[in-house]
């Protein structure tokens, strides 16, 4: 349904864009690019698309971001920082309970200061 609503839509906006510009003498009646080929936006325009899309994808790529570390799963996030902390805990937990060796807690707290 999403697919067919965005065709219809293009559709609409391309035949509208298509009969905006009526055939003339030089091909492009004054729009954008001028009867010279130089004298419009034509660059200027393209290069501020090409701004609109970088800032566009940024403000994608941070918006995910702001979500995925706000969210607090950590899924972005590497083992440094409070997840190092809870790693240490667990580790001492589990010396505690008997399940490691002293020996092995000391290699895996040095591996987690790293």
């Amino acid at each position: 349904m999403f697919i067919a609503t965005v065709t219809t839509l293009l559709l609409l906006v391309g035949g509208g864009i298509a009969f905006a510009d009526t055939p003339g003498t030089s091909g492009f009646n004054g729009h954008m690019w001028g009867n010279d080929y130089g004298s419009g936006f034509g660059f200027f325009g393209m290069g501020m698309m090409v701004v609109v899309w970088i800032v566009l994808i940024a403000l994608a790529v941070l918006a995910i971001r702001w979500l995925t570390e706000s969210r607090g799963d950590g899924a972005m996030g590497g083992g440094s920082g409070r997840d190092g902390a809870a790693a240490l805990d667990i580790l001492k937990q589990r010396l505690a309970k008997g399940e490691i060796e002293p020996e092995e807690f000391a290699v895996r707290r040095k591996a987690l200061e790293t």
